[in-house]
Order: C-alpha cells, then structure tokens, then sequence
C-alpha cells in the first residue's frame, strides 16, 4: 500500500526507517524547487543541480538525525544555502590560488621554450596513459571530454562517489610519477579543478 507522504511526519518517519519511496517522493517534490533557488544564489545551472544533488545525498545519509517537529522545507532551504556559501569560499580560494599560479606560469614559461614545454606536456600524457584502465577512462572523460561527475556516473553505472574517487587517485598518481615540477603544466593542460587535487 502507497503511502501518503504529503503529510511531514509519515515523510520524515519513511525516510527515518530508509524508506526508498519516502526518498524518491522527497527528490520529486523538492528537487525543481530547490534547483530554482540554488541557481538564484549561483547562478550555474551545473553547479546549482550539483549542490541540490549533494543536499538530498546528505539528508538520506543523515536521515536518522531528523527530527518530527521541524520544516523539512526549510532544511533543505537552508542545507542548499550552507552548501551555497561553502561554494562561494571555495570560490574565493580558488581565485586566490589562480592568482598565485598565473604568476608562477608565468615565471615557469618565461624560462622555457616552446620545445621544452611540448617535452613536458608529452610526458604528462604518458604517464596518464599508464593509469589504470579504469581510473584512465574516468580521468579523461572528465578532463578531457568535459563530462561532469554526474554525467560519467549515469553513463558507466557508477556511483558518483566512484567517479570522484577515480579522479582524485589519478591526480595523485600523476602527481607522484610527475613531481612538483610538472604542476603548472598539469594546471594548464587541465584547468581550475586541477587546484584543489595538486
């Protein structure tokens, strides 16, 4: 028997015992709504689906902590804007990094001709070449092909977790085959995501 879940408590109650229709009923009735409101802080439609993305993530892995006498709309309003303000921080760090990087690239570019830095670029792409198939594949589906995490995870049936891990493991595995000085190429090649894993 389908239950009602447009009442809070039963709603609350069903995803408290994990219950995937109370969690499938939350995703339909909130998401569009709170897509609206994350783009309205935003202003990326990419980032905003992510952000709402990762706050039903958090509500069902942190589904024993609700409690029966608050708005559950007013959580999520809220859990969007928190993951907002976490996004614009990280935002204002990465602009700082870019800023420190640049001059860096700069100096780096200064010193090398266009051969040298073709040589460099050459041994990047071989070493990702020897990353392990999978984690290869995700690699350049994301750095590459310009896939989000999202994305490559519907298309290779994975979680996004997986995706995320399998990127974050190449980094490091180039990161240790490369040494300190291939970085800023690997910046370049890559682009802003590449900060946060260097």
């Amino acid at each position: 028997m389908k239950r009602n879940f447009k009442n809070q408590t039963v709603l609350i109650e069903g995803l408290k015992k994990g219950k995937e229709d109370a969690y499938v009923y939350l995703v339909e009735h909130y998401h569009n709504q709170l897509c609206i409101y994350a783009n309205s802080l935003i202003r990326d439609d990419l980032l905003a689906e992510d952000i709402v993305q990762n706050v039903f993530v958090q509500v069902w892995e942190k589904r024993n902590q609700l409690k029966h006498d608050f708005s559950l709309e007013n959580y999520l309003y809220k859990s969007v804007h928190n993951k907002f303000i976490d996004q614009y921080r990280k935002g204002k760090a990465v602009m700082a990094l870019e800023k420190k990087y640049i001059a860096a690239l700069e100096l780096a570019v200064e010193e090398k001709d266009e051969v040298q830095e073709q040589k460099i670029i050459n041994i990047l792409f071989e070493a990702i070449q020897e990353l392990p198939p999978k984690c290869q594949q995700i690699f350049l589906m994301s750095k590459k092909e310009g896939l989000t995490n999202i994305e490559i995870s519907e298309y290779l049936n994975i979680s996004k977790k997986t995706v995320e891990g399998q990127i974050t493991k190449a980094f490091c595995i180039l990161r240790e085959k490369l040494g300190k000085k291939y970085e800023l190429i690997m910046l370049l090649v890559f682009g802003r995501e590449t900060k946060s894993l260097l």
